[in-house]
């Protein structure tokens, strides 16, 4: 059971906080799809303190998908601190500290998965945030900088002890990035360790590994974050497996044109037709993916720069298996 304040959800399943893809267009979706819990793109401190435009586009919530959360990142207090303190205008359910973002850019600077480097500094960091914030802290991180450095036992128990109320452990270090497998033995490890609620991340990529997840850890919520990117009804599906043990609601042509459709008008509608048609291409393999001559299809529609023509490129598609 993952409690978080006033929210409450048994198996929870989250779509993880991700750059350039949970902006409001792709939480809505995940959200009507099955996700409990959605984040957005992770928010630089240093952009809001700036009053970076962007930066604050990004943390704007609707009630439909709400519970929330807002995601911070940076490596000064201060920072951090004033930070906070922007982002709860904002209403958000939950306030969630980035220490497991393992770009260089980002954590070579201290900050993400940086923290890890210094213990010391990472609790004071979340309990100075803790101390300013209205709204539930909770904080996602990684296992270590590197293999010779694992300190997550010690890092959640500091965690803990600065007033988070949650732990997303993304089960690999810092040096690994996305390669290698995610070790979730350590969730039962950290769990033994602490009493906050713990979420595992790393290697969710479709239903059958949430369904894993819960059986093989003792994991209060699963977090799912590349295998949402372009098929986002693994939310739909993870809870047709946690509850039916199977896939009950067919993944079929027109069901996933249907959807990108869906996505592709709502993200014209939050970012202009200008910034949404070329941000939305990396969308079309995810939402095609395993379809016959999915290829060239995707070829043409990154070549094209309207809604009706892409809508035509699809549905022309969709009717050549006969699926209508």
């Amino acid at each position: 059971m993952l409690k978080i304040k006033d929210i409450e959800f048994d198996k929870a399943v989250l779509l993880a906080p991700m750059e350039d893809v949970t902006d409001i267009s792709y939480r809505l979706l995940c959200k009507e799809l099955g996700a409990d819990i959605v984040y957005t793109e992770f928010v630089n401190s240093d952009g809001l303190i700036r009053n970076c435009q962007r930066a604050h586009q990004k943390m704007k919530l609707l009630p439909e998908e709400r519970p929330a959360g807002i995601q911070i990142y940076g490596h000064t207090i201060e920072s951090m601190v004033e930070a906070a303190g922007i982002a709860q205008k904002y209403e958000p359910d939950v306030l969630d500290i980035n220490a497991g973002c393992w770009v260089k850019k980002v954590s070579k600077r201290g900050a993400g998965s940086g923290l890890l480097k210094d213990p010391k500094h990472f609790y004071e960091l979340v309990k100075q945030v803790v101390n300013v914030s209205s709204v539930p802290v909770t904080v996602k991180t990684r296992l270590g900088w590197d293999h010779d450095s694992i300190n997550i036992l010690d890092i959640a128990r500091r965690i803990e002890d600065a007033g988070a109320v949650a732990l997303t452990l993304h089960c690999r270090t810092r040096s690994m990035g996305h390669s290698g497998q995610a070790d979730w033995s350590w969730i039962d490890k950290v769990k033994a360790a602490i009493s906050i609620p713990v979420i595992v991340n790393g290697d969710v990529m479709k239903a059958d590994d949430v369904k894993k997840a819960f059986e093989t850890t003792s994991a209060d919520g699963v977090m799912i974050a590349r295998g949402a990117i372009g098929s986002p009804w693994v939310f739909r599906e993870a809870k047709e497996v946690i509850l039916k043990g199977k896939v009950t609601t067919p993944n079929t042509t027109s069901e996933r044109i249907r959807i990108c459709l869906r996505h592709l008008e709502r993200h014209i509608e939050y970012k202009g037709l200008r910034r949404a048609i070329p941000s939305f291409r990396k969308y079309y393999a995810g939402y095609l993916k395993g379809m016959p001559s999915s290829l060239d299809v995707r070829k043409k529609l990154v070549l094209l720069n309207d809604m009706p023509a892409i809508e035509e490129t699809l549905l022309k598609y969709q009717y050549s298996f006969g699926d209508n």
